[in-house]
């Protein structure tokens, strides 16, 4: 008995701290409006419910700084560039901050034409408009980041069709192994050969009348190679307007580490200046012609990763909007079934209101009435017999 009696307090305690009482379905009046309402209501829950939706399953990119640590490991250079010029008369090769040649073992010379295929030149176009894009909305650089390995790579297109004149141009493609520290990177007249004061190029048997540095980079990246990622460099085209004619490049390059649902990669992304200039010794303008690469690198390195949004806070989301759009859309029923009330309430005042007037008696058996003009009229039962000599409204 003590049992169940401890039970029936219990249960009684709960029920006293119950903060949804029910009300029964006899004491609750539905409306037209308020049914009007709870359907816009259930379909604004559905409808911000679904867009959450696509929300959760969104991801982004996080960036994080910190010191680059890592200057023992070498860096590579991925090169693909065509200069219209023979492959016999042009060289390349890398000379570091400490006038240390790079071995350019890695580089291929493709004799090539210069001019581009209709295949090739829509290639070449469609590269160009996505880098407008790329430097006007800098977002777009996150979706490139998760779509790598799903995009194509932005290597040149192999021509479709074979070329009538013989190749006047040269491909230099591959890839170098460099010091992780500031460098050069060139390609001018002559083939390179090792100096005791650093290196030099046999330029003197190329007759200036051949110089013609136009050149076309098709790809030009620093670290691992991921298809899919677009570099600034890529699909830049330079045409001379003089025979001697320099070209330079001030490339600042950030290590970087990709972390994504699709890949995990070491790699480099890269800003750069463009200059180029006429050499004329008669007028002051000093140096050589060719096209030249300074690449410096960043203390600082760049951690990319991918996130997503956790289950918990979907769901945080997901009940504040049907608790809001509840609460909200009964306060604006409420409020506006007030303020129709009053409305309507005031027009039917000013309708149908019945005019007041008043009643004087006096001993003679006859009532004088006023409302608004005085009018006498025989006692009638029906009329609440007033006090003589007293003012009384008419009911």
């Amino acid at each position: 008995m003590r049992r169940l009696v401890s039970r029936k307090k219990a249960l009684t305690l709960v029920k006293e701290l119950d903060a949804f009482p029910k009300v029964p379905e006899s004491y609750v009046e539905t409306t037209a409006s308020g049914g009007t309402v709870s359907l816009i209501a259930f379909t604004a829950m559905a409808l911000l419910a679904f867009l959450e939706f696509f929300v959760y399953r969104d991801t982004w990119m996080q960036y994080e700084y910190e010191v680059d640590k890592d200057f023992s490991s070498k860096l590579r250079i991925n090169i693909d560039i065509t200069v219209a010029m023979r492959c016999q008369f042009v060289g390349a090769d890398v000379l570091d901050l400490a006038e240390t040649m790079v071995a350019s073992d890695g580089l291929h010379y493709e004799p090539v034409t210069f001019d581009l295929s209709p295949q090739q030149r829509l290639w070449h176009r469609t590269l160009l408009m996505i880098q407008d894009r790329l430097r006007e909305e800098h977002s777009l650089q996150d979706v490139i980041f998760k779509t790598v390995l799903k995009g194509s790579p932005t290597a040149l297109p192999p021509r479709e069709d074979s070329p009538s004149q013989s190749p006047a141009a040269c491909r230099i493609h591959g890839h170098l192994y460099v010091n992780k520290v500031a460098g050069n990177f060139h390609i001018t007249v002559g083939k390179a050969i090792p100096h005791p004061r650093g290196h030099a190029h046999l330029a003197a048997l190329v007759s200036h009348d051949t110089y013609n540095f136009s050149h076309r980079i098709d790809h030009l990246s620093f670290g691992e190679e991921i298809p899919g990622i677009i570099n600034p460099l890529d699909g830049t085209e330079k045409v001379c307007t003089d025979h001697n004619q320099m070209f330079q490049y001030f490339i600042t390059i950030v290590p970087t580490k990709l972390n994504t649902y699709q890949i995990s990669a070491d790699t480099n992304q890269y800003s750069v200046t463009e200059r180029e200039r006429v050499i004329n010794h008669a007028v002051g303008s000093h140096g050589v012609s060719g096209i030249f690469m300074k690449y410096d690198i960043s203390s600082l390195m760049v951690k990319v990763t991918e996130q997503h949004m956790p289950l918990w806070r979907f769901l945080v989301r997901l009940c504040g909007i049907i608790g809001g759009i509840f609460s909200t859309t009964g306060m604006i029923h409420g409020m506006v079934g007030f303020l129709v009330d009053v409305i309507c309430c005031r027009l039917q005042l000013g309708v149908y209101k019945p005019r007041e007037f008043y009643v004087v008696t006096d001993f003679s058996g006859q009532m004088l009435t006023f409302d608004g003009h005085w009018h006498v009229r025989e006692v009638c039962s029906s009329w609440i017999n007033p006090v003589p000599g007293r003012q009384h409204e008419w009911r």
